[in-house]
């Protein structure tokens, strides 16, 4: 796969890599590769959930609960 830039992407890339955080330019396109698929799929989750009905109250109590439930363990 080749993959064409503009000269100023291009050299943000490579500065990324002789900074050190990436070992080539290869991982540094990988690395967004996963970083989008993983917000996609978080954003999907979240859509899934904000459309999902209501099943309790996050009340004073349900917290009051959940920090019960964490002290015994």
């Amino acid at each position: 796969m080749n993959v064409s830039l503009p000269v100023q992407l291009k050299d943000f890339v490579y500065s990324q890599v002789s900074h050190g955080h990436y070992g080539s330019t290869s991982e540094y396109v990988r690395e967004l590769i996963r970083q989008d698929r993983a917000r996609r799929e978080l954003r999907e989750a979240l859509l899934e959930g904000a459309s999902a009905p209501v099943v309790g109250q996050a009340d004073a109590a349900y917290f009051a609960a959940l920090r019960h439930r964490i002290s015994d363990t």
